[in-house]
């Protein structure tokens, strides 16, 4: 029944997505306050209904005092698409920084430019840093969250690849407060498996932290240790709740 029931979930989760993005195309011609609508209002709540219903993963938000709606950067845990998918149904208007090539597939990659995401090229050094703060200036400056992945790329839960220091150079050159995202995703939506568990998928908005005054490596740890303490909470409410998905798990 598991894979049944995944299977129906990816199809109609991911047909739902392209199409989506097909109709994407007209959609840009309107300002884009029409496009970031039209995601986050339409596609993606059709979209996660499939999850829901289907694939059986519900959302738990907590830390809702913590949510801004503007002039903050959300550095988020990653370790599932999950993420990428539902984030702005908690924060709307929400943007993304994320590797530069995603942004040329076709379809898809252009639905993601029309948004206002930020594509960065990971291998391009100080002027690739100077693009990144410059165009998250651009997006706060017009009242729009901006998520970053400290990592930068997903990690099993209960592992850390380590956090880069980018957010903390955003965060001190933009003089804004750094919200902690924990999440327990990878539990249910695991990176590069078919299957689709069904638990409840938690999004932990922790106090924001600031840049202020602080060293690179206080900083750093400060929001390192928030993050991945909160992320052990959750995972082991997860495995006790739902004892299936300890094997995704790091031991």
């Amino acid at each position: 029944m598991l894979y049944i029931r995944s299977l129906l979930c990816n199809f109609l989760f991911f047909a739902t997505l392209g199409i989506g993005c097909i109709i994407q195309l007209p959609v840009a011609l309107f300002p884009q306050k029409v496009t970031i609508f039209y995601w986050d209002k339409v596609i993606m709540p059709i979209a996660l209904f499939w999850v829901h219903s289907i694939g059986g993963i519900k959302f738990a938000f907590r830390g809702r005092e913590n949510v801004r709606s503007s002039n903050v950067i959300y550095a988020c845990k990653h370790e599932s698409a999950l993420e990428t998918y539902s984030f702005t149904q908690f924060a709307p208007t929400t943007t993304y920084i994320l590797k530069k090539e995603l942004i040329f597939m076709p379809f898809f990659g252009w639905a993601q430019y029309f948004y206002g995401m930020i594509p960065v090229n990971r291998k391009g050094g100080a002027s690739a840093m100077k693009h990144m703060l410059s165009e998250v200036k651009k997006r706060t400056d017009k009242g729009r969250p901006v998520v970053i992945f400290p990592e930068g790329t997903r990690c099993q839960p209960g592992t850390t690849k380590g956090y880069k220091s980018g957010i903390m150079f955003l965060a001190e050159n933009l003089d804004l407060p750094v919200v902690p995202v924990a999440v327990n995703t990878g539990l249910f939506w695991a990176k590069n498996s078919f299957l689709r568990y069904p638990g409840t998928a938690v999004f932990e908005f922790l106090p924001p932290i600031s840049a202020k005054g602080k060293t690179k490596e206080a900083f750093m740890s400060e929001l390192e240790n928030a993050i991945e303490s909160k992320c052990k909470e959750l995972n082991a409410e997860a495995v006790e709740k739902y004892p299936y998905v300890e094997k995704f798990l790091a031991k």
